[in-house]
């Protein structure tokens, strides 16, 4: 039998072992619990981080549309200013239109054909206001064939001369060509070099290609009296020199006289200040200027050849 003192020892052994037993228990859960709260953990960091980067993309996406929005306002800004401008220049071009209708009005030397031109005109603007697009359209085919001319001159010019010798422009309707005298003339003298006949040999092969213009010299000198016993004085001199140039042209050239025009100017019309050595050097020059026909310019002018 049992004793009572055995009974003890045995009820305290089976209370400390179900307080082991219970303690071991306790612990593994603990630990499972941490493992899962740190799992956990990480998951939320995780989804943290996923939802940073969202913010930031929705930033970035945000500022983009910003942007977008600026140059959407900064362009309907501008097309607003356009418009202004356009409706400002057509303001001008209808000033323009009936000041060329009183201008016209007053023109007393035209042939028949361009008064027909002009009458022809003139009905059409009374009908549908046509008048200042033809103007417009005829002065862009002149500007287009102004430009094309000067590019072509300055190409076959540029090689072996100086640029202070020689100068391309277009000038409002007409292309001209600024030559030295030093390069086409002995001093004081119509004598044309040898030089010179290089340079006018390059011009008229441009002219060839251009049969519809004519072709205006003329002569330049500075104020410095000459009197020679073949000139008799500046204005001379300019003539004999801007005749010389186009006898050159027609004789050795073959260039059409019919459309050649030699003009002295003399001392006048100076470009620079003759009280210097340097402004009569460029003074003393030969302007070569290349302009369409009158019949030409008319055609310009004829309503069934606008836009052509």
């Amino acid at each position: 039998m049992i004793t009572s003192m055995n009974k003890i020892k045995i009820l305290t052994l089976m209370i400390i072992f179900a307080v082991g037993a219970t303690s071991c228990v306790s612990k593994k859960k603990l630990a499972q619990a941490e493992e899962s709260h740190k799992q956990a953990l990480e998951a939320l960091n995780q989804r943290l981080d996923r939802c940073a980067l969202e913010v930031d993309d929705y930033k970035k996406a945000n500022q983009k549309c910003e942007q977008e929005k600026s140059v959407a306002l900064n362009s309907v800004s501008l097309k607003d200013e356009q418009i202004a401008l356009l409706k400002r220049q057509i303001e001008d071009a209808i000033q323009v239109r009936d000041k060329q209708v009183t201008q016209v009005g007053d023109l007393t030397v035209l042939t028949q054909s361009a008064n027909d031109n002009i009458k022809q005109t003139l009905d059409q603007l009374e009908k549908k206001d046509k008048y200042i697009r033809l103007l417009q359209d005829a002065k862009t085919k002149a500007d287009s064939i102004n430009l094309a001319l000067a590019v072509n001159l300055k190409s076959v010019l540029k090689e072996g001369l100086d640029d202070t010798d020689v100068e391309v422009k277009v000038d409002k309707t007409v292309v001209f060509v600024n030559l030295s005298d030093k390069m086409l003339f002995q001093s004081g003298s119509s004598n044309l070099t040898a030089k010179a006949n290089d340079v006018l040999g390059k011009i008229a092969t441009i002219l060839e290609s251009r049969p519809g213009m004519e072709v205006m010299v003329e002569g330049y000198t500075d104020n410095v009296p000459i009197k020679t016993d073949c000139i008799d004085d500046n204005w001379d001199l300019s003539v004999k020199r801007s005749t010389a140039v186009v006898k050159v042209l027609q004789t050795k050239f073959k260039i059409d006289p019919n459309k050649l025009i030699a003009a002295g100017r003399g001392q006048y019309n100076t470009l620079a200040d003759n009280g210097t050595a340097e402004g009569r050097a460029t003074n003393r020059r030969t302007r070569i200027i290349i302009l369409p026909k009158l019949d030409q310019f008319y055609d310009l002018l004829n309503p069934a050849n606008a836009g052509n």
